[in-house]
């Protein structure tokens, strides 16, 4: 008598956050002085994924 082996099942592939496009990462503009001019950007953890870089399941 044999043994039935039944297939495993695999997740579908992670899609990429739409906000950060897989890098986990988000890059914000800095602003300085009175006039509020832009000196650069600052990077930062995607809050929408976690820095996961997946989409969130809905």
């Amino acid at each position: 008598m044999t043994a039935v082996v039944t297939p495993k099942t695999t997740k579908p592939p992670a899609k990429d956050c739409p906000v950060c496009k897989g890098t986990g990462e988000v890059a914000r503009t800095v602003r300085v002085g009175r006039k509020h001019r832009a000196v650069g950007q600052q990077t930062g953890l995607c809050l929408n994924c976690l820095g996961s870089g997946e989409a969130p399941a809905d």
